[in-house]
């Protein structure tokens, strides 16, 4: 039987192609962009709960998050870079491509997180300390770190479920099921560490349980119907011509988001220099400026998958108009969200500091740098929805590596080691990191537009 679409997912296809540009991104990244951000804010709470527990237990949630990232990047690497081949499919018009490869994704995706779960779950003490995860954090978090490992098994699978309906131009419907999740999540937390007195475990247990959830929405709509974008076990294929460029697409993102997770983790490391809760202040930090860049991120996604349909549509016109306007987009996000966090940042800081003066002004010291990066993240986030689209996810790969391995790390190593700035240098190097990657990433966008024009004459 021949794959074939919905009314509703014909009808946005057509908006893609020829609805007004600034419309589309607005319409399909705005959700995306909500999304993110409730994410953001879930993580937040999971930090002031944790900090309800702890200071040292924001530090072990902080640590632990980023090794749960690493993990992750699998996952995630896979989802963005499968995802895109079928946005690509779904506007070059081949639908039974669009079945196979969604099949085929749920499938690889599955496979690779029991093999991950299996490989570290006898090994996680071990796994921990050769990550580098002090000892303080690893008797206070191995036992959430466990069930997170599971946790991301699930979120595996949702991954690719957010995917392919970020393909067909479900934004709401994503909004909408998280929603749901993150409300689940808080709920199921706050019971369980303000009623129950629960610990970490159980911080991670809601967690999977909310996740959970999504996976039960994911189930209803992409395994119980029949579209080209359900799931169907006589759809799961490793043909090259099928799985190959989904392949070939994710590896590059996989390492990104892989080695960027694991530098990050070298940045933790490092920050203990200045004692265990520099890391939770740094995290407390990230997660200030995850308001801004998680739905720069947002947009990124919902341009990356427009990108790629016109792209496959042969409509090279609206790539670029994409582009453009979600940098303007992004850009403007960035300057009034991290103008608002600074106006209201003592306050922001009172939310995580345990009641410890010394912690809160850590994280005051840190944002005040980080949130100068805001601007220039939402540039970075827009070239990243163009190469994306475009397939040139080696390129993501060189600008995400750059970021933390040439402008953070070694950054970091000479502010601590060849200056007098003491804690603030944990906030420079971000700053400073963040605004050289978005030149880098400005310079490979001028290179990447001009070979399109040229390639593509119009």
């Amino acid at each position: 039987m021949k794959a074939a679409l919905s009314k509703r997912d014909e009808k946005y296809l057509q908006k893609s192609l020829n609805d007004k540009m600034w419309k589309v991104i607005l319409m399909i990244g705005t959700p995306l962009a909500l999304y993110q951000g409730l994410q953001q804010v879930f993580s937040i709470l999971d930090t002031m709960m944790a900090a309800h527990i702890s200071k040292e237990s924001v530090s072990a949630v902080a640590y632990l998050s980023q090794l749960n990232h690493l993990l992750s990047a699998v996952g995630g690497g896979l989802a963005v870079g499968a995802g895109i081949q079928i946005s690509r499919a779904f506007g070059e018009g081949n639908y039974d491509l669009v079945h196979k490869r969604v099949s085929s994704l749920y499938a690889i995706s599955f496979t690779v997180g029991m093999g991950m779960v299996m490989l570290i779950l006898p090994f996680t003490n071990q796994f921990l300390k050769l990550a580098g995860t002090p000892e303080t954090l690893i008797a206070v978090g191995s036992r959430y770190f466990i069930v997170q490992l599971f946790t991301m098994v699930i979120t595996f699978l949702n991954n690719v479920y957010i995917a392919v309906e970020r393909a067909r131009g479900n934004a709401g419907r994503i909004f909408r099921l998280n929603l749901i999740v993150i409300a689940l999540k808080l709920s199921l937390t706050a019971i369980f560490v303000y009623i129950l007195n629960g610990d970490l475990v159980m911080i991670g247990l809601a967690s999977l349980l909310s996740q959970l959830s999504l996976f039960l929405s994911a189930l209803k709509n992409s395994f119980f119907t029949d579209s080209a974008f359900s799931f169907s076990m006589k759809a799961i294929t490793m043909n090259s011509e099928v799985t190959g460029p989904m392949i070939a697409r994710s590896w590059p993102v996989i390492t990104e988001k892989a080695l960027f997770s694991f530098g990050k983790t070298i940045v933790n490391s490092m920050c203990t220099l200045y004692g265990d809760t520099m890391v939770g202040a740094m995290g407390v930090s990230n997660n200030l400026g995850g308001i801004t860049t998680n739905p720069q991120n947002g947009y990124q996604e919902g341009a990356a998958s427009i990108i790629s349909q016109n792209l496959g549509a042969k409509k090279y016109k609206r790539v670029l108009e994409a582009f453009y306007a979600v940098l303007i987009v992004n850009m403007i996000l960035g300057a009034v969200i991290s103008s608002l966090e600074l106006w209201q940042l003592d306050a922001l800081a009172s939310l995580f500091d345990s009641g410890s003066i010394e912690f809160h002004n850590m994280i005051m010291t840190v944002y005040r740098f980080e949130a100068l990066g805001a601007v220039p993240l939402g540039i970075n986030a827009s070239v990243m929805a163009l190469l994306y689209g475009l397939g040139k996810t080696k390129l993501t790969l060189v600008i995400n590596l750059a970021r933390v391995f040439v402008f953070r790390i070694p950054v970091f190593w000479f502010l601590q080691n060849c200056t007098n700035f003491g804690e603030a240098s944990v906030g420079i190097v971000m700053m400073v990191s963040n605004i050289s990657v978005a030149v880098l990433s400005s310079c490979i966008a001028a290179f990447v537009i001009h070979e399109f024009k040229i390639t593509y004459v119009f």
